[in-house]
């Protein structure tokens, strides 16, 4: 904006003078205009320093999925009551050889070549273990038992990390030796099926966990990298062999057990899901 000016003639005593006239108003103007600019420009630069920190945004998580073990999710001790309906004075000590029975059952079909279904391991074992402490297995009593491994109860903070990693864009699967109808049971009937993106069990290609190809249908369900996978273990035998395959593997020691002296050992550890919440997440 231009000065703008104008010139008038005046007399005084006999004398003509040109006398030239300015309008101050532009100029006065234009200096309001500037000093105003230069405050938005303060202020602008300012706001940033004024945001609370809680504003920013939150960090992408480590990893695009995680794959569970089945009993991170859900309790293996939950059969214990029931065994104890049917041994009274007896329940622990039969549900851990229950337990051993089973998983060494997996690891000798696997050598030899006889992999079946994981509730006919389970059973097996069952039968094995009532053998073993000389007590008598009725029809009626070996049901009730195997369905316990129907009716598992999910850990208390198994429901509340599930739906955090969902909200955050993470994947979650098994990959689990459970046979597929134990894992949809087990999910159906504590309602979280729908907190599964898919429900992996060994079955698929004929195997149980520590075997490669167990790991590998992580990779075959997700269509991901593996460091873009964390696989969670219940086992310390587990953790051990998905950190051989080459998974980063967090170690959820349910129970506070020492380390697998293998010589390879979990990147993370915790007895509970809140470690493995603040890896995955990033919040520490």
């Amino acid at each position: 904006m231009k000065t703008i000016g104008t010139t008038k003639e005046l007399s005084s005593g006999g004398v003509t003078k040109r006398v030239e006239w300015f309008n101050w108003l532009p100029i006065k103007w234009r200096i309001i205009q500037l000093s105003a600019a230069r405050n938005l420009i303060l202020i602008l630069g300012l706001l940033p320093l004024c945001a609370p920190v809680d504003a920013q945004e939150p960090s992408a998580p480590r990893f695009k999925a995680v794959a569970f073990d089945y009993f991170v999710i859900f309790d293996a001790n939950s059969v214990a009551p029931e065994v104890e309906r049917a041994f009274p004075g007896k329940g622990a000590e039969f549900t851990k050889m229950w337990r051993s029975k089973q998983f060494e059952y997996c690891y000798l079909r696997t050598i030899t070549g006889h992999e079946t279904d994981f509730l006919k391991v389970t059973e097996d074992a069952l039968v094995y273990t009532a053998e073993a402490m000389k007590l008598e297995l009725t029809p009626e009593t070996r049901k009730r038992l195997l369905n316990a491994y129907l009716t598992l109860k999910p850990w208390p903070d198994a429901t509340g990390a599930l739906h955090q990693l969902r909200a955050a864009g993470v994947r979650i699967i098994t990959i689990a030796n459970f046979s597929g109808t134990m894992l949809r049971t087990n999910a159906d009937g504590a309602g979280m099926t729908g907190l599964f993106d898919e429900l992996v069990s060994t079955e698929a290609n004929g195997t149980y966990k520590p075997d490669p190809r167990a790991y590998e249908l992580g990779l075959e369900q997700l269509k991901l990298k593996k460091e873009d996978i964390l696989f969670a273990a219940f086992g310390g035998w587990d953790a051990y062999g998905a950190k051989s395959f080459g998974y980063t593997t967090y170690w959820v020691n349910r129970f506070n057990l020492p380390p697998e002296e293998l010589g390879i050992g979990a990147d993370r550890t915790s007895s509970n899901l809140d470690g493995l919440l603040d890896f995955v997440l990033g919040h520490h």
